[in-house]
């Protein structure tokens, strides 16, 4: 076909280094999708029919990394860059239903190709010869707008489950429909998702809940597969409120979430292993997902939210309620939020005008009562009964100091 790509210089410099040596190479998979999309690809891979020890002599040791080399995988430093250069091969048996039992060296780069999951990641392509499409991933991408399976689906699906959760990755990010004998399988297959590291699983629907609306590739047989705790009953709404939110896997996972309440939240995020931020966040997002609106004006509402969360928790949070019931008095909360972050207004302690010290040279102890004080303090300000002064908070403080002192007498 006559598609033209444009190259990364380093990419082109992989290819021209391969070709030269004598050896056939393509770009293959994920840039060449991205680049007939007309997207700029982040990675560019590279097939070839050298063996990984010839690929390392093309280009010497020191500018190559032995990644994968039982796979047949050379990373390549070239022009800054770095660029993973594959033998064609071909695999045969998964018993673990993920990893192929063998893996065969071939020299033809269509062998190679028939081994991909999806028609659209399963194109090469060099100057010399153009695209190298023998399953019709062009068309399926551009024209027939499908993500459909290389050959036979279920076997796909068999050899690693995580194609699975791919096959509804790529039609959310391309915004495709799923080939009907694709998505049969898809479904069919769907238990041995039970297969795959939560890593894995985790890094795949991170990518999904990144896609801009992805409810209508989230069925709720796959994700119940991978989330027991989505409550049934509320998953159209919480399907509605994934596509209403911004594209931010957190706040998505958490509007998936919420039903199920903090328990629920902590268990999955345990069985996906998101990291400890993640699951922090998503973990507050879930058991805070009940915030309603107080009948004070916008500006309180959030001084008072960022003065027990971290702005982008507040963010998020107000996002998701904002996504859940429809009401825009969240969005009016999360302007004035915003204002406030951009006046650098005083919501936690550490933005107090006064600190520890000032309360030491006011005569106060050591100990919790410094502590107790400088909240109190903090009250005031959040509930702008007073101002983030110097003067005015040293003086409230004295008479707070001296009530209490009383109090005790």
């Amino acid at each position: 076909m006559n598609e033209k790509i444009n190259l990364d210089p380093g990419a082109a410099q992989v290819l021209d280094g391969l070709h030269r040596a004598g050896y056939k190479a393509y770009l293959v998979g994920g840039c060449v999708r991205d680049s007939l999309a007309g997207r700029a690809p982040h990675d560019w891979d590279i097939c070839t029919s050298a063996r990984p020890e010839q690929t390392m002599a093309v280009f010497g040791e020191k500018h190559c990394i032995p990644t994968g080399l039982q796979h047949g995988t050379v990373t390549v430093r070239q022009g800054g860059g770095f660029y993973e250069v594959t033998t064609f091969r071909v695999e045969g048996g998964y018993a673990d239903g993920r990893h192929p039992d063998r893996v065969e060296f071939v020299a033809d780069v269509e062998a190679d190709l028939a081994r991909r999951d999806f028609t659209i990641n399963a194109m090469a392509y060099n100057e010399a010869e153009g695209l190298i499409d023998p399953f019709g991933g062009r068309e399926d991408l551009l024209v027939r707008r499908v993500v459909r399976a290389v050959g036979e689906p279920a076997r796909r699906f068999e050899e690693d489950g995580l194609r699975i959760l791919r096959l509804y990755r790529f039609g959310a990010k391309e915004e495709l429909a799923l080939d009907p004998a694709t998505a049969a399988a898809a479904l069919q297959e769907r238990e041995r998702l039970g297969c795959v590291s939560a890593e894995r699983i985790w890094q795949e629907l991170y990518k999904l809940l990144s896609a801009r609306r992805p409810g209508r590739w989230m069925p709720p047989e796959i994700l119940r597969q991978i989330l027991p705790e989505l409550d049934g009953g509320a998953y159209p709404a919480c399907i509605r409120a994934v596509d209403a939110l911004p594209p931010d896997p957190l706040v998505r996972l958490a509007a998936l979430l919420a039903p199920a309440g903090p328990a629920g939240a902590v268990s999955a995020a345990a069985r996906l292993r998101c990291s400890r931020a993640e699951a922090g966040e998503v973990c507050t997002l879930a058991a805070e997902s009940s915030l309603a609106l107080t009948g004070d004006p916008p500006r309180l509402q959030a001084r008072r939210l960022l003065a027990r969360l971290a702005p982008d928790t507040v963010r998020r949070l107000l996002a998701l309620r904002r996504a859940q019931t429809g009401d825009e008095g969240f969005a009016a909360v999360a302007a004035a939020a915003n204002q406030l972050q951009a006046e650098h207004a005083c919501c936690r302690v550490s933005q107090l005008a006064v600190n520890g010290r000032d309360l030491l040279a006011l005569g106060v102890r050591p100990g919790p009562a410094v502590g107790r004080l400088l909240s109190a303090a903090l009250e005031q300000v959040v509930e702008e009964k007073l101002p983030n002064d110097r003067a005015a908070l040293l003086g409230w403080l004295q008479t707070r100091q001296t009530t209490c002192e009383q109090e005790k007498l």
